[in-house]
Parts: structure tokens; sequence; C-alpha cells
């Protein structure tokens, strides 16, 4: 996986700025940098830094481009926001390239290819609290592949602003991450082909909970359109995923650091 957990909580992070951005009466435009301590894939004990790079414009209309999410349109007013995008899913290697990407102790599983991916994503401020939802199907690549059934995942939080004052601001929220059975089984199972070839035992993993987890967000203004943002994500492998022989480690906590511009 495209080390799931941080990078989700770096695109609810980019979807939130633009449906924010999509209540303004202009274009506008924002660009992120920095860099990720993450696991190489999700269940593994290897770490790897890997650059963090994006963009995002937003139209008056709501409509955006993010380089994270895809295509889509948002819309936000005083209590609700809502977002809706086609884009592409995540991958995995069974070996290294390029220095931050895949695991060889991975190999013999395949290659998880990326493929069209549609998502919806909904959030509701009801007094302290922040209340999200994000749900993304992505489309089959190859039913005959070990790997290319089509997938639904669900994720919901929670959160709330810790803090809003002259060091910047701090969010907090706690998720939780749902798969359907194909979700499960496409990242964490193992076929009998796949073990044949891998170091692997077959394992047929069900549908349910994926992992449930922390995520601190703080971000401290540098100007007028310059924000510096640090991230800290901690998931807990749950149910059939945990269980996974290709799990090493249950817990999984990654970091991040990115600078934006906005524009």
């Amino acid at each position: 996986m495209r080390s799931k957990t941080i990078y989700l909580a770096a695109t609810s992070v980019c979807l939130l700025t633009g449906t924010q951005l999509s209540a303004a009466t202009d274009w506008q435009y924002s660009l992120h940098a920095g860099a990720a301590s993450l696991p190489r894939y999700s269940g593994s004990n290897e770490r790897m830094t890997a650059p963090v790079l994006g963009a995002n414009i937003v139209s008056p209309w709501g409509i955006f481009l993010d380089t994270d999410t895809g295509l889509g349109w948002g819309y936000e007013d005083d209590t609700l926001s809502f977002s809706a995008y086609v884009g592409a899913s995540d991958g995995r290697k069974d070996r290294k390239k390029s220095g931050h990407q895949g695991s060889d102790r991975l190999k013999g599983m395949g290659t998880i290819k990326s493929r069209p991916q549609f998502g919806i994503s909904a959030s509701y401020t009801l007094g302290a609290a922040i209340l999200g939802a994000t749900l993304e199907h992505a489309l089959e690549e190859d039913d005959k592949k070990d790997s290319g059934k089509a997938f639904t995942s669900l994720e919901l939080s929670i959160g709330t602003h810790l803090y809003d004052g002259e060091y910047g601001t701090v969010d907090a929220s706690l998720n939780s991450r749902f798969g359907d059975r194909n979700y499960v089984q496409t990242w964490y199972g193992v076929t009998p082909g796949q073990a044949a070839r891998s170091r692997f035992r077959a394992y047929d993993a069900k549908g349910g909970m994926v992992s449930r987890g922390l995520s601190l967000d703080w971000s401290v203004p540098l100007g007028e359109h310059t924000t510096f943002s640090t991230l800290l994500d901690v998931q807990y492998l749950s149910g059939d995923a945990g269980k996974s022989p290709i799990v090493e480690r249950r817990v999984q906590t990654s970091v991040m650091g990115v600078l934006n511009y906005t524009f």
C-alpha cells in the first residue's frame, strides 16, 4: 500500500484545504513540499524516508484538481463540508525501487497496480467535535490476478481543535478504517499462488475493521501565505489485517513535515 497511514492523513489535510478554498470567490492555488518517515508497507517493520510533493487548484465553483486525490468538487459551510473526486488508487511493489519504494520482503507477492478510484469525503462540526467519513472504491484492474479485484474502504473519524493561538493550531483525531473482503485480501491476504512464490503461508482474509488510530497535526503560520505542518499518525492494525502473515508490526507510526504555500 502507498503507506496508507500517513498518506491518508496528508490527503485528509489537502481535502480540508480544498473544501475550505471552495468557498472563495477567486481561483486559489496551493503547493506543498516536505518529507515523511513511514513504514515501507502497511504492516512492515522497515522504515523509509520519502518526499512529499503536491499541488492543489480550486475554482470559484468548488471544482478542484489535487495531486493527492484527483479531480473533484467540494462544498463547505459553517458546519458541513463535502467533496467527491476521481483519481488513482494506491499501489504496492514486492521489491525495493528508487530507494524508497517497495520491500524485498514481499518478493513473490506481485505488484498491486494503481487503478481508477472514486471517493467521497464529508465532515460535520458538532460543537467542539468534527465528525468525518471518507468512502473510496477502486475499480477492477484484472479479476484473474491475485490483486486485481475491485475493492472498497471506509474511514470514520472524530476530531477536535486542541489549540489555536500564538504558536499556530493543533488538531487531533481518532479514526477507524474498514474494508470489504477484496480490500483486506488485496492488501493483507496471501493467495495459494502468492504463497507458492513467496515466503508466506496462504492466508484468506475477510472484510471488517482494518485499523484504528490517532493523528496529531500542528500547523504554524510562517507568513501571510505560508504555513509549516507537522503530522504524527499512529495506527494499530486490527482484525484479519493484523493477523496477516505479511504483518511484522501491528503498530504503524508515521511522521511528516510539510511546507504549504497558498496564493
